[in-house]
């Protein structure tokens, strides 16, 4: 097969910031970045959780470094991204992953809970991305990733409408964001992950509630976090160098109109 043929997901060489990355889908995103071949900076609020993914990357034969930050402020975000800068001397992917999803009655969130979802969710992609920028424009590829949700730009879930304002803007900044870096090279795109066994979702329900989420999915299983690192994966490669502004559904069909309605149970 000629080499024109074949699609490359390989990141040898790059250099990659994660936030969120101390557990759940940051913690696989991290790993299968590098485990492609980039170096990268495992950012967790929790100091222990980023070490340990760290560590984990490095036994495997990984580049990776640790990071704590709580990116809820505009100049953690900054010093975060001079943080990936400093330990590889480049950045070339930015992914935006860490999220704040208190399960809260619409009545019942405060300015607080509003404050901090929305500090954590949307206004920290804004604050990571311009500190990148001078980064990003000096990289051949510079990527900017974000995890989004299907809850808010297409689906309401009871609880979370602070999350959902959140998420809704997300998916606003990558498509603005998209044309305004484009032609510094930058690419801008998400992931919108639909229901996702990891451990932030246990504050949605107990084991009941997740399995009747369960068999609404045509696939017939909730997403795990290699899913959404797979689609991550595809949008920082140089397979994704041509789209932008977009962001990709993962969620087993659970959206298709016909899935609650023409599926038997699974």
């Amino acid at each position: 097969m000629s080499k024109a043929a074949r699609i490359s997901l390989d990141l040898s060489g790059r250099a990659c910031l994660v936030t969120g990355a101390g557990r759940g889908i940051g913690r696989e995103i991290a790993r299968v970045f590098a485990a492609h071949g980039a170096g990268v900076l495992v950012a967790d609020q929790v100091a222990e959780r980023a070490a340990a993914v760290a560590d984990e990357i490095v036994a495997s034969g990984g580049n990776a470094a640790p990071a704590t930050a709580d990116v809820s402020g505009k100049e953690a975000c900054t010093k975060l991204v001079a943080a990936a800068a400093q330990r590889f001397g480049r950045l070339d992917m930015l992914v935006h992953n860490a999220a704040y999803f208190p399960l809260t009655p619409f009545a019942a969130i405060d300015a607080d809970v509003l404050e901090r979802t929305l500090a954590v969710n949307l206004k920290a992609a804004f604050w990571l991305t311009q500190a990148a920028l001078p980064l990003l424009r000096a990289a051949p590829q510079g990527r900017v990733l974000v995890t989004s949700s299907v809850t808010g730009p297409r689906v309401a879930y009871p609880g979370l409408a602070h999350y959902a304002a959140s998420k809704s803007g997300l998916n606003g900044f990558i498509r603005a964001a998209a044309l305004e870096l484009a032609r510094d090279g930058i690419t801008v795109n998400g992931v919108e992950p639909g229901m996702i066994a990891t451990p932030a979702q246990d504050n949605l329900g107990d084991p009941a509630h997740m399995e009747s989420l369960r068999k609404g999915v045509p696939l017939g299983r909730l997403g795990s976090p290699a899913d959404i690192a797979g689609a991550m994966l595809f949008l920082a490669s140089d397979a994704a160098g041509y789209i932008t502004g977009q962001t990709l559904v993962v969620d087993g069909g659970a959206l298709l109109p016909e899935s609650r309605t023409a599926l038997d149970p699974v």
